[in-house]
């Protein structure tokens, strides 16, 4: 007999750990493209992508028949014991993709931590200096070192201490809501001169490793800095030895509608960490970047058991090859004006919408109480995601005060399920502002 939602809520709370989040007592029995299809056969549209990692699609064709035949002939031998191609050809394939035409190295890992993790550990080989330079609403992973690093207190960090040692915080671009108290463009980005006053107040230049952000801060709610922001940053890096880090986690593959979000600022990182939507729903990631940089640990110092998986490999190249090949760049860029237009018109209708921001398709809407206080409404941006999904629309909010509307729908969503999922949302704000 076919089970219910219901039926698998109740032994889901008995075997899974409490800590566990789940967005609703939702089962899905498969996927494809942009939609979701539950246990139930009630068919939701997904504007949340499983959290930015299948931007070529839920069950993308390439990827699927490249992990069918992968699987048939390699699962795992470990690549440090007996090699195979497709680790180095995915290293190539990053090479080539990311930013900078300098010579480049690349190694592989499994998880959005794990290579924001190794990240550190190369630049503090590479440097000899242990200091870490991460910014405030800032998201970075999980474990004790990048749970660290994660700005926000909970669920993240809360009751896990004490916490890894050298890790700095300074303020975040976040012109909604300035942390210095100042206007863009008036500002002149103030916030990136103040890592200058920063080394003195927080943190010596001379003991600071690395500085690690995300082009478009993620889970702290899509803050994006203005154009200025990150060249400003870099500069000062270079100037004192700082190796400059970009987590292209969450915004990198095509995400922003350029592979690398990064491009958008016009900057070259010395380091890359890749993630999500690179394994086309497949757990791997990576760090790219300059060779002397990359060879500076001591061999045997990277690695594990897993990491670069034979069929996790071929899932990546199969859907680094939709990318750049089935137009699903263009997509973003048109995707990314379509929805900005359509959240304007949002915004002339609903004064909750404090501000939009964000690149390419990955939007958020900032939902306040009222435009003049900017007083976060995180209880409204709660009732928002659950009416959308009672209506068949996953939908995530973010943001440390969890007011933040965001979008990172798979890039193939077809022209009527975006059109669904939008008049989905027009419906909830008018519910929830009611």
């Amino acid at each position: 007999m076919p089970q219910t939602n219901a039926d698998l809520y109740e032994r889901r709370t008995k075997a899974v750990a409490k800590g566990v989040s789940n967005l609703g007592p939702v089962f899905v029995e498969r996927a494809e493209g942009a939609a979701i299809i539950d246990v139930e056969g009630r068919e939701f549209i997904d504007f949340a992508g499983g959290i930015g990692v299948v931007n070529v699609g839920h069950c993308n064709e390439k990827v699927v028949n490249a992990i069918q035949e992968q699987s048939k002939k390699l699962l795992h031998s470990c690549f440090h014991i007996a090699m195979y191609e497709g680790y180095v050809a995915l290293a190539e394939k990053l090479i080539e993709l990311s930013p900078g035409d300098f010579e480049k190295r690349a190694a592989l890992f499994n998880s959005g931590a794990e290579a924001v993790e190794n990240a550190v550990k190369i630049s503090r080989c590479a440097t000899g200096k242990p200091g870490v330079v991460v910014f405030e609403n800032g998201f970075h992973g999980r474990t004790l070192l990048t749970m660290t690093m994660t700005s926000k207190v909970k669920p993240y960090k809360f009751s896990f201490g004490p916490y890894a040692p050298e890790v700095y915080r300074m303020p975040s671009a976040y012109c909604y809501r300035c942390p210095l108290g100042k206007e863009y463009p008036s500002c002149e980005c103030a916030c990136a001169d103040k890592l200058e006053d920063f080394f003195i107040s927080h943190a010596a230049a001379e003991n600071i490793a690395c500085l690690v952000a995300e082009p478009v801060i993620g889970e702290g709610g899509f803050i994006t800095p203005p154009p200025e922001y990150f060249p400003k940053l870099q500069k000062i890096c270079n100037e004192h030895g700082i190796l400059f880090t970009a987590d292209e986690v969450q915004t990198g593959m095509g995400r922003t509608g350029t592979m690398f979000a990064m491009e958008h600022w016009g900057v070259t990182p010395d380091l890359c960490t890749v993630a999500k939507s690179m394994g086309g729903g497949m757990p791997i990631s990576g760090v790219v970047g300059r060779a002397d940089i990359m060879d500076a640990p001591h061999v045997g110092g990277l690695g594990g058991t897993y990491g670069g998986n034979p069929v996790s490999c071929a899932a990546s190249l199969a859907a680094i090859d939709a990318l750049q090949n089935d137009g699903l760049l263009d997509r973003a860029k048109s995707l990314g004006e379509e929805l900005r237009g359509h959240f304007e018109a949002l915004q002339k209708k609903y004064p909750i919408i404090g501000d939009i921001r964000g690149k390419g398709p990955m939007l958020a809407l900032e939902l306040v109480e009222d435009p003049e206080t900017r007083t976060p409404a995180a209880a409204k941006a709660k009732a928002l995601t659950s009416f959308c999904l009672d209506q068949g629309l996953i939908l995530l909010s973010c943001g440390n005060y969890g007011n933040v509307i965001r979008t990172l729908m798979p890039l193939v969503i077809t022209d009527e399920q975006l059109d669904r999922g939008l008049s989905i949302l027009d419906e909830g704000f008018a519910a929830v502002c009611a």
